[in-house]
């Protein structure tokens, strides 16, 4: 097929091929998602461990539902996995799904890996072929790998498609996303984009171009106003706690109006992830790159904000216990940034931990699918695989990740395995009438007693 230029809808008829670069989280689930779809799906990654499990229809980290769906995919024969960037020779569509982390040395997001995606795959790019970036990048990235591909693949294209992706929620937000946007330079490379989507844009999904920097942004942006979000309420929480009121309370108010909205209003020990922290600390320093650092200077509150709820939880701690943290046991129930993921990159709930058992204390740490990830992270913690365990004679319990199986737990069972009944929840989640009256000291972020 020489060129995919005006043939609306037609790429399913044909069977093409699509190429995923970078088999992460993302990658993974965008090639799964793309061959249930009906597409031929080529996953490339330069790890070999990670594309033999994923050959094997196994997931390298946890994601409701995406195991399922891999497992189904590898048996359709739609999808394969391989190291071999020559494989991608025959498609029409490259998706690069590659990370783009925090510099070392800086706030600025490093772009080795997607500088490095586009370059390996250059010299198999079919005539035609269309590049579509999905990793999150500071503004003018794109422009600039167009420029790149002009004088290594003159005969393909880039386009930019930014990814909203909810850990817990991938791949509901990949098949029926809330808005699709492509960012391109020309109506053909829009065309192309229309074709893939063509099924997920018969569901009503919104559909809206614009122009590659604008494209870009606005993921950056809408991380940005998130983190925003979730600061502010913490800030609340802050002057709740010093004038006495009741931050969850609040909250509930100020979510009625719809200019507002309740969502991501639910004070506690901030956000962490892969995502949120690494995006607006990148988006600053492209801000001050650009002559703009003013404009994004609230950022840096927000990630204060962000910073300081993690300090305030340890606070409490010291503050039910003692300054000497040496001769008590705290139970850590949660180590991932959020439920339903494994994953604990920048987690408050592990910095915390972490901080504490710095501080002299006895930390056992549990959670339902992060302990491994976790362990690697900070192998001299405590783990324990159960709840029992972890919180057996303990002097104090922290909940630091909204899982259900926390929500659930029966104060009353629980404190017959506890030393002491206190419990910080740092998520606001529990049901702090029901502990209290089971005979718990209950404190909560925003809420005085």
């Amino acid at each position: 097929m020489k060129t995919l230029a005006g043939r609306s809808s037609k790429l399913m008829a044909m069977n093409s091929t699509l190429s995923v670069i970078g088999c992460g989280y993302l990658g993974a689930t965008h090639a799964a998602c793309m061959s249930s779809l009906g597409f031929t799906v080529i996953g490339i990654d330069t790890d070999p461990n990670k594309v033999e499990m994923l050959s094997r229809g196994e997931l390298p980290f946890y994601e409701p539902g995406l195991d399922t769906l891999l497992e189904q995919e590898i048996k359709s024969g739609r999808l394969t996995f391989t190291t071999d960037f020559s494989a991608v020779a025959d498609a029409d569509v490259h998706f690069v799904c590659v990370g783009t982390p925090q510099s070392k040395d800086g706030l600025a997001a490093d772009l080795t890996y997607v500088r490095s995606a586009v370059s390996a795959i250059a010299p198999y790019l079919k005539e035609g072929a269309l590049v579509v970036g999905k990793s999150t990048v500071p503004v003018g990235t794109a422009q600039s790998l167009r420029d790149q591909l002009a004088v290594t693949a003159p005969h393909a294209d880039l386009a930019w498609n930014p990814e909203f992706l909810r850990e817990g929620f991938a791949v509901e937000d990949t098949l029926t996303p809330n808005r699709l946007v492509v960012g391109v330079a020309n109506d053909r490379a829009e065309e192309i984009l229309k074709d893939v989507y063509s099924q997920i844009i018969a569901l009503g999904t919104p559909w809206i171009r614009a122009d590659l920097p604008t494209a870009e942004l606005v993921k950056v942006a809408a991380n940005s106003f998130l983190a925003t979000k979730i600061s502010f309420i913490n800030a609340m929480a802050e002057v709740c706690e010093a004038a006495g009121g009741d931050v969850t309370v609040l909250a509930k108010a100020i979510g009625y109006d719809p200019r507002i909205g309740s969502r991501f209003l639910q004070a506690g020990i901030g956000f962490g992830g892969g995502c949120l922290p690494k995006d607006i600390r990148a988006f600053m320093a492209r801000a001050e790159e650009l002559g703009a650092k003013q404009a994004l200077e609230f950022l840096r509150e927000i990630d204060a904000i962000n910073l300081r709820a993690r300090q305030r939880v340890i606070d409490v701690v010291r503050s039910d216990l003692s300054e000497n943290l040496t001769q008590y046991k705290i139970a850590v129930l949660g180590a991932t940034f959020k439920p339903d993921s494994d994953d604990v990159r920048d987690s408050p709930a592990l910095d915390i931990a972490a901080q504490l058992h710095a501080a002299g204390a006895n930390v056992v740490v549990h959670d339902p699918k992060g302990i491994e990830p976790a362990r690697k992270r900070f192998p001299n913690l405590s783990f324990a695989e159960s709840v029992s365990e972890c919180v057996k004679d303990a002097d104090l319990i922290l909940h630091l990740t909204e899982w259900r199986e926390y929500r659930e737990l029966d104060p009353s069972v629980i404190g017959q395995l506890v030393k002491n009944k206190i419990i910080i929840d740092g998520r606001n989640a529990l049901d702090r009438d029901l502990w209290r009256s089971n005979g718990w000291k209950f404190h909560a972020l925003g809420r005085t007693d």
